[in-house]
């Protein structure tokens, strides 16, 4: 992964603990730490053969904990017999209807998965950093837009406050034990390897390469920033690589651009090359209608700033899925 990152030589050697790296992120981020010489550990509640790290053939060189965000004692045991020295966590339950369906769920493991994760990683004595994956959902619904940092958090929905908990705990650890603790915001992230395909971008590929139409479950009206996943783990690099001078503080990870549902199916379908036409259900409930965030501060103070256009990514991401469909 080209321009990943920002130092050489940061992560190599470096013992670091990925929460969710089976995940689309996660994948992502795991291999590029690989890339970049670091010892991966990775927790996996389920083993999931289609993700990308296992179909990258990366999963082989992680070092595996087995266990849930909800088991405190397996994760005190991961920090201290791994040693780590650094953590992203990023295993969350990320669906907004999952969590309509199931807030209990949600809510164990997005709440107290996090200050689990965080309880073992104060017992650490070796830990020299720890970023935290709260959400732009964490802000709510605000007339005021791009969301920047210091603007309050006010989500109402499930999974929102799920976030909003996820933040004010961590931030609460670090203020009370000045642990080296950043937070990052991210709009929504695409790109291949998101097995969830009632997301809007990787349900509209499959559905075209079905050759049916896709499914836009909102009026297609509603507004997002959306991140490539390959400048989604350069930021979450860049705020690791740069933790000593901005610890405590919570980054905006986004692109600057937004687009409606209907716009981002109709860029796909283009690329696709395909007339198909959506089939606007439009049934979504307790979903926000317009988000977007500044990123000043992340080009500020940790010189990022997202390199993917739509443009490029998207037929990345068609062709990770193509070779998936394949498969």
């Amino acid at each position: 992964m080209e321009g990943v990152g920002m130092t050489n030589g940061f992560w190599d050697g470096r013992n670091v603990f990925v929460t969710g790296a089976t995940g689309l992120i996660g994948s992502w981020l795991a291999k590029s730490l690989l890339e970049k010489g670091a010892n991966v550990v990775a927790m996996m509640r389920d083993y999931v053969p289609d993700s990308e790290i296992v179909l990258s053939g990366k999963m082989e060189k992680v070092n595996l904990v087995y266990g849930q965000l909800e088991d405190r004692e397996t994760l005190v045991r991961a920090f201290n017999e791994y040693e780590i020295q650094f953590c992203f966590h990023l295993g969350a339950q990320t669906i907004v209807q999952t969590a309509n369906r199931a807030p209990f769920s949600t809510f164990e493991s997005n709440v107290r998965g996090t200050w689990n994760v965080l309880e073992a990683a104060r017992q650490s004595k070796l830990l020299q950093g720890i970023i935290v994956a709260s959400s732009d959902k964490a802000y709510g619904d605000s007339a005021e837009l791009p969301y920047t940092e210091d603007m309050p958090l006010k989500g109402s929905n499930l999974y929102d406050v799920s976030k909003v908990c996820t933040d004010m705990i961590t931030a609460s650890y670090q203020r009370t034990y000045g642990m080296p603790l950043a937070i990052s915001r991210c709009g929504n992230i695409y790109g291949g390897g998101d097995l969830n395909f009632n997301r809007i971008v990787p349900g509209t590929i499959r559905s075209i390469l079905n050759n049916e139409q896709p499914i836009i479950r909102s009026d297609g009206t509603p507004i997002r920033d959306y991140l490539y996943v390959k400048d989604a783990v350069s930021a979450f690099l860049s705020l690791g690589e740069k933790i000593g001078p901005v610890s405590g503080e919570a980054f905006n990870f986004g692109t600057g651009r937004h687009l409606s549902a209907l716009e981002m199916v109709k860029k796909i379908t283009e690329v696709m090359g395909s007339s198909l036409e959506p089939k606007i259900l439009n049934e979504a409930k307790n979903e926000i209608h317009k988000q977007y965030l500044s990123s000043e501060k992340a080009g500020k103070l940790l010189g990022w700033k997202a390199s993917y256009e739509v443009s490029e990514a998207i037929p990345e991401t068609v062709e990770w899925y193509r070779n998936f469909m394949k498969k």
